[in-house]
């Protein structure tokens, strides 16, 4: 007798902004696809579907995925946080209200991951994380400076096609500097 197959779905619980949701998913299900699908959480958009242009990033326990390519299941246990959960009731994330104020957008479909992204670069520089243009990575030299140059090479992973790079970086910068300014 053919023994009877494992079942191909698991029950797991998601802490999603702040709350607790149950369901039950398909082994194979893209923590994108249970976010949007599953939550009704559209603001993280389906990009490529490859991890490639950084559209469905999100924050897991405070670092940025690329959710397209994160399995549900793997997230169970760990903090998600999606565009959604950034603002405070009525008051935007400092992030958000950079891109709103410096046009850090176009047809604002990369934003939402844009957004989610630049809030893990903001914390990854006052951490002193180096990153791949970074001159001195000694951590005695303590965070270098968030230059231009900085936040282009920290978000690079975030694609934008109607090309407001410009605008972005002005906005990460600015949101970095409402950071310092809010934690001396």
């Amino acid at each position: 007798m053919t023994p009877a197959p494992a079942s191909t779905y698991s029950a797991i619980t998601l802490q999603v902004n702040g709350d607790k949701h149950t369901l039950s998913v398909d082994h194979r299900t893209t923590l994108l696809d249970a976010l949007r699908e599953r939550l009704d959480l559209t603001g993280t958009k389906k990009g490529c579907d490859q991890g490639q242009c950084g559209a469905c990033t999100v924050l897991l326990d405070g670092r940025r995925a690329v959710s397209c390519l994160q399995l549900a299941v793997a997230a169970e246990g760990r903090e998600v946080t999606t565009i959604e959960g950034m603002a405070e009731g009525e008051q935007l994330h400092p992030v958000q209200q950079a891109f709103l104020d410096l046009d850090g957008y176009q047809c604002g479909y990369c934003t939402p991951g844009q957004i989610c992204s630049a809030v893990a670069v903001i914390e990854e520089h006052a951490a002193g994380w180096p990153s791949a243009v970074t001159d001195d990575v000694r951590p005695e030299a303590g965070p270098p400076p968030l230059t231009a140059e900085e936040i282009r090479e920290r978000m690079s992973g975030n694609l934008c096609r109607c090309g407001a790079y410009v605008q972005i970086v002005e906005a990460v910068a600015r949101a970095a500097a409402v950071r310092t300014e809010a934690s001396a």
